[in-house]
């Protein structure tokens, strides 16, 4: 009996997981196009992307936070990259006179930029004790605003090919093996081993299993709520960064609704919007299952706007499997 309702669970827990690759067996079958390399690098690219802003979210959501603002951060992030490298010859250079800058420098630039609106977001949510929903959201807005002002609300082209190899080149022109997969994989394994083999990560735990023990405890709950949000604006601009060189141009509306899509990928994977749960591993499971949904309905000629809806049934039901298991164990 025991074992028939461990079962249960599992499938229950793991229900969306189960059924997203269910329907990919059935499309694989329907669709034979759909197991081609390329369509197996097109989703190793988009996940890669996801999975980077998911990263940064996961953080910050395991410590019983939110951040509203990451699409807007990665839309802002990409423009102010591709404005920075843009062709000498390009007629509408954003910085006519600017010289060509090494793209290690302009990402260096860019993910210690961004950090400081993580630590904003940090000091507002442990310090002015504003919601993390509403300090986030009032982020996502001001960003938004900026990087309209900033671009003029005009769309930014003319990347150099030097950057937009980064992110469109495959290792040893494997066509399944894109760049993208092994910056994400690196960034995987170097968040495996910040989150569990270090004082930060085993902090991070404890602060989202019980705020108030951790802080009784000693732990410094403002410090840590402010490194996680600056860690995560951090991983935004890298993601910002790798997508408009995937995009091969930007504007202010890119990266709209990502941080949606990225929540929905850690609570698929394992997160719990409830704080103190959530492994790499399962945020990139997560992740790609939402991708994968998205291919497949796109293989079956399903329109774009009812695409949406599959979305937000699935982010819905995602998130209410996730307070079943939390009330359950209470």
């Amino acid at each position: 009996m025991n074992k028939k309702k461990q079962i249960k669970e599992l499938l229950l827990n793991n229900a969306v997981i189960i059924l997203m690759i269910a329907s990919a067996v059935i499309v694989g079958i329907l669709r034979p196009k759909f197991l081609s390399a390329t369509n197996l690098r097109n989703l190793i690219a988009n996940t890669s992307v996801r999975f980077i802003i998911a990263l940064g979210i996961s953080g910050v959501l395991i410590m019983r936070n939110n951040d509203l603002s990451a699409g807007r951060q990665v839309g802002f992030a990409a423009c102010i990259t591709a404005t920075l490298l843009q062709t000498a010859d390009y007629a509408q250079k954003v910085f006519p006179d600017l010289p060509q800058l090494p793209i290690w420098l302009v990402l260096l630039f860019l993910m210690a930029g961004f950090s400081i609106i993580g630590i904003v977001n940090g000091l507002v949510v442990s310090v002015l004790h504003v919601p993390a929903f509403i300090a986030t959201l009032g982020t996502q807005t001001i960003v938004y605003g900026i990087c309209l002002v900033f671009t003029g609300s005009q769309p930014i082209g003319g990347l150099r090919s030097d950057y937009t190899a980064v992110a469109s080149g495959s290792l040893f022109d494997i066509v399944f093996i894109p760049y993208l997969g092994i910056i994400a994989l690196l960034l995987g394994i170097f968040m495996w081993f910040l989150y569990n083999k270090t004082v930060y990560g085993k902090y991070m735990y404890a602060i989202g299993g019980n705020g108030n023990a951790a802080e009784v405890s000693g732990i410094n709950t403002v410090a840590m709520t402010v490194k996680s949000y600056m860690l995560a604006s951090a991983l935004f601009a890298l993601a910002g960064f790798l997508l408009g060189g995937k995009a091969g141009g930007t504007s202010a509306s890119l990266g709209s609704g990502y941080e949606l899509q990225a929540i929905a990928g850690c609570t698929i994977g394992g997160v719990s919007v409830n704080g103190g749960i959530g492994t790499v591993g399962g945020i990139l499971a997560g992740v790609m299952v939402f991708e994968l949904l998205k291919i497949t309905m796109q293989f079956m000629g399903v329109t774009t706007a009812y695409t949406y809806i599959v979305q937000g049934i699935v982010i819905v039901i995602a998130i209410a499997l996730d307070i079943r298991k939390y009330v359950a164990k209470k």
